[in-house]
């Protein structure tokens, strides 16, 4: 398995926007795998070896406030009692989790993962319904769902406009995505106090406290992502091109993007 070079500062990334056809999130980090070919293999490695450790990490990351802020997110995009949702890139099911408790009996959750060891996390949780898949090729028939969240994890998939165009696929008329992504401040010295939590401590942190080398090069590449990830703007051109309306892009904090959008009830996909 490729690590993270010695010196992140250092990294190189090779500029391929094209990913399998369309957009993809990040140019290609060949200090960490070798081309657009290799990087689901080594991200989805990378997730089954630190699966035991996530949490930990991201709750220190977040100074306990992650999981407060995902059930927020929720109910304030309108997930309800009843409905029918998809936690596409689910991790340990901190959103699916949560979620289980507001649809209650009458609905349902589907946590999605290409990783196996985050999914095994995540039925750890209680997370009742698992699938491993990625979000490019969803395995559920059309308008299966009601809403669809992604939590923090649009900057791992292969390419924008399959993700998107599968999200609409599956989502019934009216259905809602929610996507949560961490975004660079737009002011500099947001940027470099962001910059130096999320590239300096927290895979310093990762590595001391779980003695985990593998959990230090993930946040590297956590950082390297968000860093690394195309503008705001494209990933709202890639979900309008989808065919979502109402799309959106709401910030929390400065650094927190949701992004929102709806199928019409009656739409072709872009």
């Amino acid at each position: 398995m490729n690590r993270a070079p010695t010196n992140p500062e250092r990294a190189t990334f090779t500029r391929d926007d094209t990913g399998v056809g369309g957009t993809a999130p990040h140019p290609v980090m060949s200090d960490y795998y070798g081309d657009a070919a290799q990087r689901q293999q080594w991200v989805d490695a990378m997730f089954d070896a630190t699966a035991e450790h996530y949490d930990w990490i991201t709750d220190f990351m977040s100074l306990g406030s992650g999981r407060w802020y995902r059930r927020w997110a929720l109910q304030r995009h309108g997930l309800r009692a009843g409905m029918h949702l998809l936690d596409a890139g689910a991790g340990t099911g901190v959103i699916a989790k949560a979620a289980q408790g507001m649809v209650g009996e009458t609905g349902s959750v589907v946590a999605l993962d290409p990783s196996r060891g985050m999914l095994d996390a995540a039925e750890r949780r209680g997370v009742q319904r698992t699938v491993q898949a990625t979000a490019e090729d969803l395995p559920f028939p059309e308008q299966s769902f009601d809403m669809l969240t992604m939590g923090y994890a649009l900057r791992h998939v292969g390419d924008l406009r399959s993700t998107f165009d599968e999200y609409f696929r599956v989502l019934g008329p009216s259905g809602r995505v929610l996507i949560l992504e961490i975004t660079p401040p737009r002011t500099r010295l947001g940027y470099r106090l962001l910059r130096l939590y999320l590239r300096d401590l927290v895979p310093r942190v990762a590595g001391w406290f779980r003695r985990s080398q593998d959990s230090q090069t993930l946040m590297q590449y956590y950082w390297d992502t968000v860093d690394h990830c195309v503008p705001p703007d494209t990933i709202v051109q890639a979900m309008e091109a989808a065919g979502f309306r109402e799309v959106r892009r709401h910030v929390v904090m400065g650094i927190f993007s949701e992004y929102t959008g709806v199928r019409p009830e009656t739409a072709e996909a872009g």
